[in-house]
């Protein structure tokens, strides 16, 4: 762990940290009469959710779904986070993978409001409309937005910000992939894996809960603030 630089490390530690946190606290706190969910607590939910703050906007880039999840991010992480911590220095590279992750999490609510404002509208609609049940209709439209469809978690958005700058900086780097028997250069990969990624999110297949377009999102901040920073010199 000692060539993994500071910044990637203790991302790495706090990611792992909160799988494991995830995964007993029900359990620990449930002794309490407590029930705490910390999916609930750090996951994003839509922004009209009673459980929503802006907390969860960087929280949930912190939180995964189980060990797969978190291994393929965190595998991402330590192997183009690593060289571009070095390159970019502690400081910098931080600033990058937060605005990545909180650029994924608007994206994504903007996906989200885009997607269901049909849904919302009628939702709202049939509210202003029968006063007899409008209780009953505002809490049906609660349960609709504290729906488990309205979470997000991961650190993918700032992954694919991750891959975006790797192949931003060193384009020409042969990259080799499982099951692909030659080499891709960065370049090629990232533009690949974009679209890719909005054929995905457009397709919106059924039974597909991976947040494709949070994923761009994370790749179109770290452009965004690449291009910045070459305005002021500091890329």
């Amino acid at each position: 762990m000692d060539t993994i630089p500071p910044v990637v490390k203790n991302l790495i530690a706090i990611n792992a940290i909160l799988l494991l946190a995830s995964a007993v606290a029900p359990t620990i706190f449930s002794r309490f009469g407590l029930n705490v969910n910390l999916y609930d607590i750090l996951g994003m939910h839509y922004w009209e959710s009673s459980k929503f703050n802006p907390a969860q906007l960087i929280t949930y880039s912190f939180m995964h779904g189980g060990f797969f999840h978190l291994f393929f991010n965190m595998f991402g992480l330590y192997m183009f986070g690593g060289i571009l911590e070095q390159v970019w220095g502690p400081k910098r590279f931080l600033i990058y993978y937060i605005v990545t992750a909180i650029g994924a999490a608007l994206v994504q609510q903007l996906f989200w409001h885009i997607e269901f404002h049909s849904a919302f509208t009628a939702i709202n609609q049939a509210i202003s409309s029968d006063i007899v049940n409008a209780p009953a209709l505002i809490a049906q439209k609660k349960l609709f937005f504290d729906s488990p469809n309205f979470i997000t978690v991961g650190a993918s958005g700032s992954i694919f910000g991750l891959l975006l700058a790797f192949g931003w900086l060193f384009p020409n780097q042969n990259l080799y992939l499982m099951f692909i028997p030659v080499p891709i250069k960065a370049k090629y990969f990232v533009v690949i894996y974009g679209v890719v990624e909005l054929f995905q999110g457009v397709a919106n297949s059924s039974g597909d809960n991976v947040a494709h377009f949070a994923h761009l999102g994370g790749m179109l901040f770290g452009v965004i603030l690449i291009l910045l920073w070459k305005e002021k010199k500091r890329f």
